[in-house]
């Protein structure tokens, strides 16, 4: 299977090269190609670059950065600007765990989901944390043992939190839903050096709704999960209701 790596830290960031080192170990080295930010773009959401132009930097074998978002990297290495068509899309090793309203603003996730887009079987992974990336590899070669019977969809991307402990600390996998943070917190304001007010977006919020079946359940208590997500934004059943009102308020 040919495979298509990228992040939202860079291309150099201990996350994906341990992926990246992960893929050698599954033996499918000489069929991935490795495309991220040059630099830290973490929180970029779905964002394209429109405006300005993309460059690509080829930094060894395989391995290219982009002067843009995580979203521009995967659609740029789909979509014909590296000699190499992937037939799925594994976003990560992320430092940093996405879970619940996470997915809204990861670039992670949003790689990913350009690669779902894009018609790709795709994989986002995060870390809730910094140190043991080697717990988050191990989960993708477990799961890749028997990837080919995965029951995935066209629309299905499959989000995986991995708590920051040793390997043999893990108690294994769960397949989980989408927790729920409170509100983050409120902005941080300070000042620059020539006394002008100046803004740092607050930490997120603590979990709302953590409870068993959640992926904030299933990482406080050691375990992988394994969120299936799916980019449909409607509210169904929101749909009778306005029906009702505007039938009623024509």
């Amino acid at each position: 299977m040919k495979i298509l790596l990228s992040n939202d830290d860079g291309y150099d960031a201990p996350g994906i090269r341990a992926l990246w080192q992960c893929m050698h170990r599954l033996n499918v080295h000489s069929d991935i190609r490795l495309i991220a930010p040059d630099r830290n773009r973490s929180a970029a959401s779905n964002s394209l670059t429109l405006m300005e132009p993309l460059r690509i930097t080829r930094h060894e074998d395989a391995i290219y950065s982009v002067n843009g978002t995580p979203t521009d990297c995967v659609h740029l290495g789909i979509n014909g600007a590296l000699d190499f068509q992937p037939e799925m899309v594994i976003s990560g090793i992320n430092a940093g765990a996405n879970m619940g309203d996470d997915v809204l603003y990861s670039g992670t996730v949003a790689a990913a989901t350009e690669g779902r887009f894009l018609g790709k079987p795709s994989i986002a992974v995060s870390l809730c944390g910094d140190r043991h990336f080697e717990t988050a590899a191990e989960v993708v070669t477990r799961l890749f043992k028997d990837f080919q019977k995965l029951p995935l969809d066209k629309s299905t991307i499959l989000n995986i939190n991995v708590p920051d402990i040793p390997v043999e600390e893990l108690n294994g996998i769960q397949i989980t839903r989408q927790g729920k943070r409170h509100c983050s917190e409120q902005v941080v304001r300070t000042k620059d050096p020539r006394g002008k007010p100046i803004y740092w977006v607050g930490p997120a919020g603590e979990a709302e709704d953590a409870s068993e079946g959640t992926d904030f359940h299933a990482v406080e208590n050691g375990y992988a999960s394994v969120t299936p997500l799916k980019i449909d934004l409607t509210h169904y059943e929101m749909q009778a209701l306005l029906k009702g009102w505007f039938e009623e308020n024509p």
